[in-house]
């Protein structure tokens, strides 16, 4: 049988689209065909820029023993978890009561119905660490379902029921109102995970939290909070800010960040860039630099800059809105697949293209190592203090390494780009960009802010109603999820304020009023799906932050900048009863509700 993903959108997909296993996309034929055959589905979630993705992919889908095992015994249906997240979050909340293993790639096995029963992530194609190989998997499961299968529904049966009941909010959770004391709580809950050492919060691997940055510096500006408590929150949003920009987390040669940091210390990166991380760290430093002076000010500047530079550069398709990610792997200079080899550097190159007058000082500058901090004697490049700080010459020298270094990556073999656009990704980044152009003075990125957002609605709205994903002005039949609408709306209320044009407003509206019409939940808050979405064996329904804000967080912030963009204060009482939704999670677990405490300071300091 032929595969069936040549004609998706999704890079993802197209990515699969040759290989030797029969892959169908998520949708009701593939579940009827299971039915029919009395198979089960073996369900793969990843996304284009994925890592170990890609691993899975070279060792298994493209071996044709392997190929010929899932053909035979199962329907096997690929998902991109980036154009459907509201299929990725049900079964990522089934893989995490199943088997605890959560992450991409994502491999779970469902009954017809679509019922989950076994699950985990990556899996080697020999055993390896006490993990099975896929191929014992593949068996494995072939003779349960074949010789229990009583048992294995049963089991599914199971799941399902105990994430669909797990996930229910009850009203007895949800409070009457947000207040100081629930800063409190949140506060006092966030200090123990920070780093005082590294900046940033939790061990390795270490994420840049952005939206709790960004909460850190409300608190450092909310007179109604204790002097101490502001005093902190700034020390920690402006040390953590640093340690990200100095660190290889940051292309110090190409501007930008990528998604994560594999230590405490944020040396080495997980070395795929999202354009979400970007467009959430981007005001975030940006409005850092307002609040600084001196070489803070100007570190926090620069870095706001080179992002800019590399979303324009890299990352602005040509319809004029913005591509969703950069890969990890690039080619090695045999041609092979490697993780970061766009990216790293050795003593020896840094000699052969600087030369020997220089190189001793940039090998200081970007801390560059004979035992090297990466893999093969190589180095990730970091910015452990200021060029000034190597004299006279030390900028001229930075310039003109960075320069020079630039030059050099640009004939390496560059990481795959994945040019799809999503919507609510791309409504983060305008809003990014509105803010930092106020913040920093920059109109030129209004104007690239104004284009991305008249692609994002020309584009995705099919029959008044938002798509999520389009790939070269095409858009795809995936429905909007909850925080497409409402990062767009909150982008397109941040133009109306910042344009002076009421059209940016009317969208907002229109976004808003389609969240509630099809979204709204009877608590006050959302659900993630629309009333009409087809159907999964559970709603989804996300409080938490994760890498991006919620869904519900998202509508938050689009209510409250249509308050001050129109007036109306319905839209803030809205915004009110949803935001008491995110309450227990706000006091247990604040690192998960950076936006939530944002906006409960936000609220503390207009009342006060």
């Amino acid at each position: 049988m032929a595969n069936r993903l040549a004609g998706a959108i999704s890079p993802y997909l197209l990515q699969h689209a040759s290989n030797p296993v029969d892959w169908q996309p998520w949708g009701a034929e593939a579940f009827e065909e299971a039915r029919r055959r009395d198979v089960p589905i073996l369900l793969s979630v990843g996304y284009a820029s994925c890592h170990w993705c890609h691993v899975m992919a070279h060792e298994s889908f493209e071996d044709r023993q392997t190929a010929r095992l899932i053909n035979e015994h199962f329907v096997a249906v690929k998902v991109d978890r980036e154009e459907r997240p509201d299929v990725d979050a049900v079964y990522m909340y089934a893989a995490q009561a199943l088997s605890g293993q959560v992450g991409w790639p994502m491999t779970v096995f469902c009954t017809p119905d679509g019922e989950p029963f076994q699950a985990g992530t990556y899996y080697p194609p020999e055993p390896r660490q006490g993990m099975p190989s896929f191929r014992q998997l593949l068996d494995a499961v072939t003779r349960a379902w074949t010789e229990q299968r009583d048992a294995v529904v049963d089991s599914a049966h199971e799941v399902v029921d105990h994430v669909t009941n797990s996930t229910v909010l009850t009203a007895a959770m949800i409070p009457a109102t947000l207040g100081a004391e629930d800063v409190e709580m949140a506060w006092d809950r966030l200090l123990p995970e920070y780093d005082p050492v590294d900046g940033g919060f939790g061990r390795a691997p270490k994420f840049p939290t952005a939206m709790v940055h960004e909460a850190l510096l409300r608190i450092s500006q909310a007179d109604a909070l204790p002097r101490h408590q502001r005093e902190q929150a700034a020390e920690m949003a402006f040390d953590s800010l640093e340690a990200m920009a100095r660190g290889g987390l940051c292309d110090q040669i190409g501007g930008g960040f990528h998604r994560y940091s594999v230590d405490a210390q944020w040396v080495v990166p997980h070395f795929e860039k999202m354009l979400y991380d970007n467009a959430l760290l981007l005001p975030a430093y940006a409005h850092a630099a307002t609040l600084v002076k001196g070489p803070r000010k100007a570190l926090f500047t620069r870095v706001a800059d080179d992002l800019v530079d590399w979303l324009v550069r890299e990352m602005t398709t040509p319809e004029g809105a913005f591509a969703a990610a950069l890969d990890a792997d690039s080619a090695d200079p045999l041609g092979q697949p490697s993780e970061g080899e766009y990216y790293i550097w050795n003593p020896a190159q840094i000699q052969q293209i600087l030369g020997d007058a220089d190189y001793h000082d940039v090998l200081r500058m970007f801390h560059v190592t004979d035992p090297g901090t990466f893999e093969g004697y190589a180095s990730t490049l970091q910015l452990p203090a200021d060029p000034e700080s190597y004299g006279a010459g030390g900028v001229r020298l930075y310039q003109r390494a960075r320069a020079v270094l630039a030059e050099v990556r640009q004939h390496r073999a560059a990481p795959a780009r994945d040019d799809k656009v999503v919507a609510s990704w791309n409504g983060w980044m305008v809003s990014g960009l509105v803010r930092a152009a106020r913040w920093l003075d920059r109109p030129a990125w209004l104007q690239a802010a104004r284009r991305a957002a008249e692609v994002v609605w020309d584009v995705h709205r099919v029959d008044g109603r938002l798509r999520r994903v389009s790939r070269d002005g095409v858009v795809s039949e995936a429905p909007a999820t909850l925080d497409d609408h409402g990062a767009l709306a909150e982008a397109y209320g941040l133009l109306a304020e910042a344009t002076g044009e009421s059209v940016w407003a009317d969208r907002a509206r229109d976004l808003v009023a389609l969240a509630e019409e099809h979204f709204a939940a009877g608590d006050g808050g959302w659900w993630d799906t629309a009333d009409d979405a087809a159907g999964l064996w559970m709603r989804p329904r996300a409080m938490d932050d994760n890498a991006t804000p919620s869904g519900a967080s998202a509508m938050v912030a689009a209510l409250r900048q249509l308050t001050r963009v129109t007036g109306e204060e319905t839209y803030d009482a809205r915004a009110d009863r949803a935001v008491r939704t995110q309450a227990q999670l706000l006091r247990t677990a604040p690192r998960f509700a950076g936006t939530a405490l944002a906006d409960t300071v936000d609220r503390l300091v207009q009342d006060a």
